[in-house]
């Protein structure tokens, strides 16, 4: 036998109780590992399969509610909702709330509608976004249906020129202020939507119109 080859056989044999020493040391450990990966990977695929269809249940009953109540079928519509909002997955149960809400005002009981909409509104387990449209749903019923104050209680901290939702709810209380005999309060309201960079085209149309309608009737300038 060569030097060389004996060299070789030496390292293969240290290299053999090598891999058996770490074997024996650290196997059972790495099996284990092995074993928790296999099965958190298999676990969070089960997951995923099962919130997709969570989800796709919950969306075709929301839809299916929807169907029933523009096709009139408001009770039905509602019962519909009221097992989504018990039963739902993930942010229908809040858009079931919602609609829910929207198809009460539909079928002329506001105040079962501003009820459900401010119930929304006070949730703090609803994100922020949500809350405020809730509140913002609400004003709009109340302005045909309420006081400038009623309005004003819900959408009064909407209007900063901060908020996302201010010239919707610079609208509603320029409206249940023109509504009340607060032309002045509501000329002004309008005037911020109308100069508002960032408010939609049609809603500065919107106040355009309403600005120029309160300042032709003479009760403000």
């Amino acid at each position: 036998m060569s030097d060389d080859s004996f060299i070789r056989e030496v390292n293969e044999e240290m290299r053999q109780d090598r891999a058996r020493l770490l074997w024996e040391r650290f196997g059972p450990v790495a099996l284990v590992l092995a074993i928790l990966v296999v099965l958190g990977t298999a676990a969070f695929v089960a997951y995923e399969y099962w919130a997709e269809r969570q989800a796709s249940r919950s969306g075709d009953a929301y839809l299916q509610a929807l169907t029933l109540a523009n096709s009139g079928n408001s009770d039905e519509a509602l019962a519909e909702l009221k097992t989504l909002e018990a039963d739902g997955y993930g942010a229908y149960p809040v858009l079931a709330r919602m609609r829910a809400a929207t198809v009460l005002a539909d079928k002329g009981d506001f105040d079962g509608a501003v009820k459900a909409f401010d119930e929304v509104g006070a949730d703090s387990a609803i994100p922020g976004v949500l809350r405020d449209m809730a509140r913002l749903r609400a004003a709009y019923i109340l302005v045909d249906h309420g006081s400038y104050a009623d309005v004003s209680k819900r959408v009064e901290d909407l209007t900063a020129d901060t908020n996302p939702l201010r010239n919707s709810a610079r609208e509603a209380l320029g409206l249940a202020a023109w509504k009340d005999g607060k032309a002045e309060d509501a000329l002004k309201l309008f005037d911020q939507i109308s100069s508002d960079d960032g408010a939609p085209r049609n809603a500065r149309e919107r106040a355009t119109l309403m600005s120029e309608l309160i300042r032709g009737s003479g009760a403000a300038s």
